[in-house]
């Protein structure tokens, strides 16, 4: 069983956070955070990436409860899962980009592959 990070929040602020940043990844085909949300993104944003290459009623229905627009969901079925039909998992990387200014937290880039 995987283990989750709790990323120092309550569980309902953890999941809407998560649920915004995957939807955000998705919308924009990159985002710069710390290096541990990035990495529990990751793991949200192949499974979406997944649901998008089976492209049936249910995926979709499933990929809606988790992001947070539709038309990002649009989106996902329509271009990017298309680009990753022959490639099997690790559609996106994480590059980490040294430390924040403000309070000096890693920071990285998570990008689409």
């Amino acid at each position: 069983m995987a283990i989750q990070r709790k990323l120092g929040r309550p569980t309902d602020q953890r999941k809407a956070m998560l649920r915004n940043l995957t939807t955000s990844f998705l919308e924009n085909g990159k985002i710069e955070t710390t290096v541990t949300r990035a990495k529990e993104v990751q793991k949200l944003a192949d499974k979406m990436i997944t649901l998008g290459k089976k492209n049936t009623l249910h995926t979709r229905r499933q990929a809606l409860a988790w992001i947070t627009k539709e038309d990002v969901v649009t989106k996902l079925f329509a271009e990017i899962a298309p680009k990753y039909a022959e490639r099997n998992g690790g559609y996106t990387r994480v590059i980490k980009i040294g430390p924040r200014r403000g309070d000096a937290a890693e920071v990285a880039v998570l990008e689409l592959v």
